[in-house]
């Protein structure tokens, strides 16, 4: 019963089993190990050495802060990094560098020159460092060479090239955009200047018609009907005083010939004192409104004086004619007006150029009238111009001062960018610095000796497991009574002991310490060398 539950049971891992493989197939193990193991680590003492050199090229922000002089540079770095690395990449550049440094000169001429290029490209590595937030801060420039020297002076060669190109790429695109800027600026200046020479010849044009002369012009309008109304009343002030003065002429010239009424006045006199009482009237009425100063009231005080000093001449003139007068009738109708006109001061050569005085005033003040009248005419057009003028205006000044904008925007962008191309000259501006110096390596990096080791080492150990497990599988020999029990129908019912003869024992110890030697040798070589790879790697 105990036999058939261990039959039924499930085979676990068997360790005498395994241990028994490896008794036999030690040295098919450790031989193929250290074969593979040799054979790895020896090539990579036997592949041409790599020396790789490196430097850190810190990027620096301008020193200027950006409140005061804004950067008129792309401020994408990794763009300009890229675009810079393509320009130092570029077949001139880097035969520049080939034939300077004489790089690759042992190929004995069966490289062309863009074989060379393009495997000095696959030598040239650059890293960029980045900082927390995902910004380039940094990076680095790596050159592989089998001189360590070489290596060196290239990688110093690249360094320059990068600092000395981002400088030069900053300068030129900084002066380009400020150029771009200047152009721009002087269009729009050009455009400004056409539009305000627009506006000037239409300013000139429609002088007196502008919005911006509508106050003046309605003062001056108001002036002038003002004025015009004045002239109009000093107008038909003057005809009622040329009527007045004519109406005195004839009375006088009446009065010459009639005789006295009783009481020894004339007839005529009434109607200069009837004049006289409507001035006195006319100047109580103005002197109600106005001052002394007035000049119509000084006009009708110098009228009524006038008008008063007339009559006592005319009345001192009859009573001396009436005292000395001949008896001669016939020549008295004649002789008074020729002695009168004869005598300046008579009345009635007062009356005559009062009345000359009169007619030249009513035409100057008839002509003031017509100017006046065609001034308001004038101006009373203007204001009905103005609503015309006015939009005529707007469209000329509203295009003026969308361009004056554009202007002044423009000229506010580029003296910003004179002064950011100032900052790039002075190279105040975003630069590359040399944080770590070009390193002279000492170790090659390739091959990388104690890697080799490593995977010599995996290959020795997975062709090992491969040539013992072939051994293994070919071998038909049992070695183990289980095996056999599995090969038969039947259960075993006795075994026989092992009957082991002392030369196939001393055979066995042999075997054994064959393998322990074995795997001893194995195991320091592969300490030895991975030791050796270490120091001299």
């Amino acid at each position: 019963m105990s036999e058939d539950l261990e039959e039924k049971s499930p085979v676990g891992f068997d360790l005498p089993h395994y241990l028994g493989i490896v008794r036999r197939r030690h040295m098919q193990f450790l031989i193929p190990l250290l074969l593979g193991w040799l054979a790895v680590w020896g090539a990579s003492w036997v592949l041409p050495s790599r020396y790789r050199s490196g430097t850190l090229i810190l990027v620096e922000q301008p020193t200027m802060p950006k409140d005061y002089v804004t950067p008129n540079v792309n401020d994408d770095l990794q763009d300009r990094l890229r675009s810079i690395t393509q320009q130092i990449l570029s077949r001139t550049r880097l035969l520049h560098i080939i034939d300077q440094l004489n790089l690759y000169g042992d190929s004995h001429g069966h490289l062309t020159p863009d074989d060379k290029v393009e495997r000095m490209r696959k030598e040239i590595e650059i890293e960029l460092v980045r900082d927390g937030e995902g910004r380039v801060s940094s990076f680095n420039v790596y050159y592989s060479s089998h001189d360590p020297h070489v290596a060196q002076q290239v990688t110093s060669e690249l360094t320059n090239l990068f600092i000395s190109e981002n400088l030069e790429v900053r300068q030129q695109q900084s002066e380009d955009t400020t150029k771009f800027l200047e152009g721009q600026l002087e269009t729009a200046r050009k455009i400004l200047s056409d539009q305000e020479e627009k506006i000037r010849e239409f300013k000139g044009q429609h002088v007196g018609e502008l919005p911006a002369q509508v106050g003046s012009n309605l003062q001056i309008l108001a002036g002038m009907q003002s004025q015009l109304q004045t002239e109009e009343d000093a107008l038909n002030t003057a005809k009622q005083q040329r009527v007045y003065l004519e109406t005195l002429v004839n009375q006088y010239r009446s009065l010459q010939g009639t005789p006295k009424a009783a009481g020894g006045t004339t007839v005529g006199l009434p109607a200069i004192d009837e004049e006289l009482d409507k001035l006195r009237a006319q100047l109580a009425d103005l002197s109600s409104h106005y001052t002394d100063r007035h000049p119509d009231v000084r006009k009708v005080k110098e009228q009524i004086a006038k008008t008063e000093k007339m009559r006592s001449q005319i009345v001192a003139d009859l009573k001396a004619k009436a005292s000395g007068a001949p008896t001669d009738t016939a020549g008295s109708t004649t002789a008074p007006d020729a002695a009168d006109m004869r005598d300046a001061s008579s009345p009635m050569v007062q009356l005559q150029g009062q009345v000359q005085a009169n007619r030249v005033e009513i035409a100057n003040r008839e002509r003031s009238v017509t100017e006046l009248k065609a001034k308001v005419t004038d101006y009373q057009a203007r204001l009905n111009q103005e609503p015309v003028r006015e939009q005529q205006l707007s469209d000329l000044t509203r295009g003026y001062d969308q361009s004056k904008a554009n202007y002044d925007e423009l000229l506010k962008k580029k003296n910003e960018s004179a002064m950011a191309t100032s900052m790039e000259l002075l190279q105040q501006g975003e630069r590359f610095r040399i944080v770590d110096p070009p390193s002279l390596p000492l170790k090659p990096d390739f091959p990388n000796r104690l890697k080799f080791c490593v995977i010599g080492l995996g290959i020795g150990l997975a062709l090992g497991a491969v040539v013992a497990g072939a051994f293994e599988m070919m071998d038909d020999r049992i070695y183990d009574e289980k095996e056999l029990q599995k090969l038969l129908p039947v259960p075993v019912i006795s075994e026989i002991p092992a009957l082991v003869a002392a030369a196939d024992e001393q055979t066995e110890r042999r075997r054994l310490w064959l393998g322990w030697v074995t795997a001893a040798v194995v195991s320091v070589t592969i300490l030895l060398g991975s030791a050796l790879s270490y120091l001299r790697g």
